[in-house]
């Protein structure tokens, strides 16, 4: 990808969104999205982070696309999808690729922010585009029981795959509060969860708690839905999944193990960080994802949002590299914390 069209790409999906709080001003009470009282994180209009930092503005924007050239990225690299079981009665998971991951656990088949598309954009025609195809073929899931959608960026909420889903699953989707307006044209039957909300699927508990993010579908909705992280816990033991967050000074994760117990597994994003000054609020590195991963105090982890759509300025396997000097860094086996390519598939441990 050249410098020219990765910049192009990169100003549709995140300079476009970003660019929402200060291109336009909107007055308060318009939310499109969701209408409740205000909360410690809701102000009327607008979700935030508390104390917590928002997300940059259109002049840090073009600073960014204005210095270092981003690594280059090959255009596509070979993938030998995976072909599920139909349902698994411990704990499977297998990578699709960016922040989709199928979780199977107690009988039940869970997708993450599901993107089968070829490019995360607002537009067929432009955009960041994957390098890899999904790591499962769409033909070849399992029945799909359940979507925990974390935010509705266009790299995390496919409103494409959304409708694929629909018509051949028919799953029942949890997301947080406001997305559920975004989605609605689908058809799929939603819940919103707020964070601190529970719920019950099934066998399963399915837990709304805080990460450090922002949403955007375009240059006037900043911040008007919700984002966050979900645990699952089940009789298999519980499962983090963060779709995207800033590290935040550790706070998405250290009452993890108070609430929940020890986790088996987190599903942590280690990837689209680079440069950091712009990015860092937002996303984490892999050196934080390791310490997130020690402060949850989770037994395995899963690093995933690298390595699929060129987002940000680090090379393709840079994530990967930079995760096990991470690992090796902080005294933490690499057994334990694998960044999976998509198709692989971990049949996580029992603890």
């Amino acid at each position: 990808m050249t410098r020219r069209s990765f910049l192009r790409s990169a100003a549709t999906l995140i300079g476009l969104s970003t660019a929402a709080g200060t291109a336009t001003v909107v007055r308060r009470g318009s939310n499109r999205y969701y209408d409740g009282p205000v909360s410690d994180h809701f102000d009327g209009l607008r979700f935030f982070n508390p104390d917590g930092r928002p997300p940059k503005g259109l002049s840090d924007v073009l600073r960014w696309r204005m210095g270092d050239a981003p690594a280059k990225w090959p255009e596509s690299l070979p993938v030998t999808p995976a072909r599920p079981r139909a349902r698994v009665a411990d704990l499977t998971v297998t990578m699709v690729g960016h922040a989709t991951l199928l979780v199977q656990i107690e009988g039940l088949n869970i997708l993450t922010d599901p993107f089968w598309s070829d490019r995360a954009s607002p537009v067929r025609f432009a955009g960041p585009k994957r390098v890899t195809a999904p790591g499962i073929a769409f033909a070849d899931l399992p029945p799909v029981d359940l979507v925990l959608l974390s935010h509705c960026h266009y790299d995390h909420m496919d409103l494409a795959t959304l409708r694929r889903l629909k018509a051949q699953h028919d799953p029942m989707v949890i997301t947080p509060l406001g997305n559920d307006t975004i989605i609605a044209g689908t058809g799929l039957r939603t819940q919103t969860q707020d964070w601190g909300q529970s719920t019950r699927f099934g066998p399963l508990g399915v837990h709304c708690v805080p990460c450090h993010h922002w949403g955007a579908r375009g240059v006037n909705d900043r911040s008007m839905a919700l984002w966050a992280a979900f645990v699952l816990t089940g009789r298999r033991g519980s499962v983090l999944f963060v779709g995207d967050t800033g590290f935040d000074q550790g706070r998405p994760y250290r009452d993890l193990a108070d609430r929940f117990g020890r986790l088996r597994a987190a599903l942590l994003p280690i990837g689209a960080y680079d440069p950091q000054w712009f990015m860092a609020d937002q996303h984490q590195n892999p050196d934080e994802a390791v310490t997130g991963f020690r402060l949850s105090g989770a037994a395995y982890g899963i690093g995933h949002h690298w390595g699929t759509i060129q987002l940000t300025n680090e090379g393709r396997n840079a994530p990967r590299a930079r995760l096990l000097a991470a690992l090796e860094q902080q005294s933490v086996s690499s057994d334990r914390f694998r960044a999976l390519e998509a198709g692989e598939v971990w049949e996580i441990p029992q603890i």
